[in-house]
């Protein structure tokens, strides 16, 4: 289907999941956040995804897919610590904008990937480095900056500043 082999169609289905876990956390909790089941949900999902992707090489050998499939996973790791609260009064804005960055993440293989593909016979992007695709990517990512600003002003607006938690003092 769509030139998938059985694991990139295991691959893409985990990764629905995450998108779908992430973006439900974002519109219930205004955040993804491991302490909660879909921020869970999400961050497990996302390193299934990670490692499934670590076996597709649709352009040959290693590549920027797998560069950002590490990235990723270092982005989790620094979000985990960040929720542990290892970056004392900073960690809650760390953890809010690692795990958006991640989000963000997911989006550039999956615009690729689905737009290089789809409609099928047709696709909208002719690859990666399509102008088309650089601008949806683009656009992506002012979304997660708007993004991360909501989140880290309603954070300051729960947190008082000076307080753990709270993004000033």
């Amino acid at each position: 289907m769509f030139g998938l082999t059985p694991l990139g169609l295991v691959h893409t289905a985990i990764s629905l999941v995450a998108l779908a876990a992430g973006l439900a956390s974002l519109l219930r909790f205004g955040e993804i956040a491991a302490r909660h089941p879909l921020g869970r949900t999400y961050v497990w999902a996302t390193v299934l995804t990670c490692l499934t992707g670590f076996g597709i090489f649709r352009h040959g050998g290693f590549g920027a897919p797998h560069a950002l499939g590490i990235l990723t996973l270092l982005v989790l790791a620094l979000a985990a610590l960040a929720g542990g609260g290892k970056f004392g009064r900073a960690s809650r804005a760390i953890e809010i904008i690692a795990y958006s960055t991640t989000l963000f993440f997911h989006m550039i293989p999956g615009l690729t990937e689905t737009f290089t593909r789809l409609p099928q016979g047709a696709p909208w992007f002719s690859g990666p480095d399509d102008p088309g695709l650089q601008k949806a990517v683009g656009v992506c990512f002012v979304l997660l900056v708007i993004g991360c600003v909501l989140q880290l002003r309603g954070l300051a607006k729960r947190a008082p500043a000076g307080l753990p938690g709270g993004v000033g003092g």
